[in-house]
């Protein structure tokens, strides 16, 4: 491994370099072993150059923001995980936004609403960061990142940068192109809103963060929604319907507020998350014929 502290001299001035760094700091989870290295980015760091040089070591490269999708494995993660929360710049023109890739999700609403631009409303409550949503093409409460994304940048693996517009960006249910070229790393994305009366906007975000302390149980760490929504049915109501709200292994329970969501209730580990799954996945396909998909990112 001395091939990556090698390798990342030239930008020791622009990462923060850690070593054996527990992932469970870095998920919303709260679980996850170690990471081998653990680079975080500034606003200086010269990523294309950075990836680069990464890859040139041979090593396993895995990208995150905020680690809202995520359930690590208690082995952790071998080689380097490069977390981009540090470049997080938002700036908006006309009714266009533009964020970097590890701009949190709240952080571009509230700069949206205070412009006075509506559109992002639904990504307020969802605690990720912006080039995750993109990856997995984030949505809440019937919006979704397809609907406002028209551009986004990205570096490829030999540093070299791209930019995707529109149909492009292959955007799917839960899917877009990165998912299909996870070696392709977000940079930016810009968003094309709509003006509306900030007061307005401020009262639909206030109304969708109520709706979600009602009824999602926000006070357990989780990874949001754990399976994708089959096609026909709600997830959250099939586990239910299997008489599973509340059921645990470990630390890892069904939440008693809303089925669709895993939680950590302390102390679980990845293997108790990993295991509740599994049965979950079994009950339910065996009760309703009904395949449940991870939405969940798991490494």
């Amino acid at each position: 491994m001395e091939r990556v502290k090698a390798a990342l001299e030239p930008f020791a001035d622009t990462i923060a370099l850690l070593e054996q760094e527990p992932m469970s700091l870095h998920t919303t989870f709260r679980i996850g072993g170690p990471a081998r290295y653990f680079i975080n980015v500034t606003p200086e760091t010269p990523l294309g150059g950075l990836l680069s040089a990464l890859h040139s070591t041979g090593e396993q490269i895995t990208v995150i923001g905020r680690g809202s999708n995520l359930l690590v494995r208690d082995e952790g993660i071998p080689g380097v995980v490069l977390c981009t929360l540090g470049q997080s710049r938002v700036s908006v023109k006309g009714t266009q936004l533009f964020a970097q890739a590890g701009a949190g999700l709240a952080q571009v609403a509230a700069a949206a609403q205070a412009h006075g631009l509506a559109g992002v409303e639904f990504a307020a409550g969802i605690p990720g960061s912006l080039g995750g949503a993109v990856f997995m093409n984030a949505g809440a409460y019937s919006g979704t990142m397809a609907d406002i994304v028209t551009r986004t940048d990205y570096v490829q693996p030999d540093g070299s940068e791209g930019t995707l517009t529109g149909e492009a960006h292959a955007f799917a249910y839960r899917e877009s192109v990165y998912k299909a070229h996870p070696e392709w790393m977000v940079l930016s994305a810009c968003m094309s809103l709509h003006p509306d009366a900030p007061e307005a906007i401020r009262a639909r975000m206030d109304d969708l963060a109520a709706r979600r302390r009602d009824k999602q149980p926000l006070e357990f760490p989780s990874a949001g929604s754990t399976f994708k929504r089959p096609e026909g049915y709600f997830a959250g109501q099939l586990i239910e319907e299997c008489g599973l709200k509340g059921y645990s292994i470990g630390g890892a329970q069904v939440s008693e507020k809303h089925a669709g969501f895993l939680i950590n209730r302390g102390g679980a580990t990845a293997d108790d998350m990993l295991r509740l799954i599994e049965t979950v996945q079994s009950r339910v396909l065996a009760a309703f014929g009904v395949s449940l998909q991870c939405e969940v990112r798991i490494i």
